[in-house]
């Protein structure tokens, strides 16, 4: 009995945070690892204890120098044990810095970018300083960890360190290092660009779309579709166009852009962007040169994919949004018409290498 008593007295209290809600609502921790810098979003609402701990760890600096010291492709990534900081325990990673914190289940999915607390096996009150982030959607997990937080910023770089050589047992082949974690007030959000712009200032924009074809420059009639010419140029900004491919060339009608599926994968900054536009219909002839948003079959579909006309199509007019000419470029144009293509798709790729906005 006085064994038990003992072992009992020398197990860790489990933590209560002494920090209240308001101290840590609206709160990031800004994550630098040697791969790059993620923001988590703190949810003090779901797991008040479990953002008390990551705080007081990452505050009282116990999260720098460790490792990222579990990964599974596309999948998680773990880190936070203080053993890793250590090179010479190499078979102890994953084993330090739990068992101070009580589940704090929730009802928040599981989906890409949670950030929850890890634990030993079949011990659902050993939550500590370690934590995994979800590369992708994790449903199954739900009910048997404990989310606090989610990743709003960088999840490329997540991504980039699953997708990293690791040996048999998960671990990176090469070492993962959180440099720092910083506990920051959660910034306001970044205007939308061109969001205040007038129509004329709008107007006096032009977009400069550079291809492996050649190059040709756009102009806006800001009062006929301001949405979409705002959103065109804020995609534009972005790089979003950036490697996207002219999927389409039909001669004489339209050769289409923009799609996502002929790029990499967007940013999370990059996909914050992307949303279905309301149409914006005008009288405005769909003639060669008129540049005009693809769409599928609800009129409010449209998000990148854009069209150049080839040639007169009436059958276009009022069903789709006309929102730019080319003013400069039509031999490129021409070009692009006249590129071999297996039905609609060129033979070879045609890359909008860039797309620069100017005034």
């Amino acid at each position: 009995m006085w064994m038990s008593l003992l072992l009992f007295a020398l197990l860790p209290a489990q933590f209560t945070t002494p920090l209240t809600p308001a101290q840590m609502t609206n709160k990031q921790a800004v994550v630098e690892t040697s791969q790059g810098t993620f923001v988590i979003d703190l949810r003090p609402d779901l797991a008040p204890n479990h953002v008390g701990y990551f705080i007081k760890t990452a505050t009282d600096g116990g999260y720098n120098g460790t490792i990222v010291h579990r990964i599974v492709r596309d999948g998680i990534i773990q880190g936070g044990d203080p053993l890793t900081k250590d090179k010479s325990k190499t078979a102890l990673y994953g084993t330090g810095g739990m068992g101070v914190l009580n589940a704090e289940h929730s009802a928040e999915p599981f989906t890409r970018g949670a950030v929850a607390a890890a634990l030993r096996p079949n011990q659902p009150n050993s939550g500590g300083a370690q934590f995994f982030i979800c590369v992708s959607d994790q449903l199954a997990l739900g009910g048997q960890f404990s989310i606090f937080g989610r990743v709003s910023e960088g999840m490329d770089v997540v991504q980039k360190i699953s997708e990293l050589q690791a040996d048999a047992k998960g671990a990176p082949v090469d070492r993962v290092t959180i440099t720092s974690v910083t506990i920051r007030d959660t910034p306001p959000p970044e205007p939308l660009p061109f969001a205040s712009d007038t129509p004329q200032q709008l107007a006096a924009r032009r977009a400069i779309i550079e291809t492996t074809a050649g190059s040709m420059t756009l102009a806006f009639d800001a009062g006929q579709a301001p949405e979409h010419i705002r959103n065109f140029l804020r995609l534009a900004q972005a790089g979003v166009f950036d490697g996207t491919s002219f999927h389409r060339v039909v001669p004489g009608f339209v050769a289409q852009a923009g799609a996502l599926n002929t790029r990499s994968p967007l940013t999370e900054k990059q996909l914050k962007l992307v949303h279905q536009l309301q149409p914006e219909f005008s009288g405005t002839k769909h003639e060669r040169g008129i540049v005009s948003m693809a769409r599928g079959d609800d009129p409010a579909s449209a998000t990148t994919s854009f069209f150049i006309v080839l040639g007169d199509a009436p059958s276009l007019d009022g069903k789709y949004t006309v929102f730019g000419r080319v003013v400069d470029g039509m031999d490129t144009l021409a070009k692009i018409e006249a590129a071999p293509v297996n039905g609609e798709a060129p033979l070879t790729r045609i890359d909008i290498v860039h797309v620069r906005v100017v005034q």
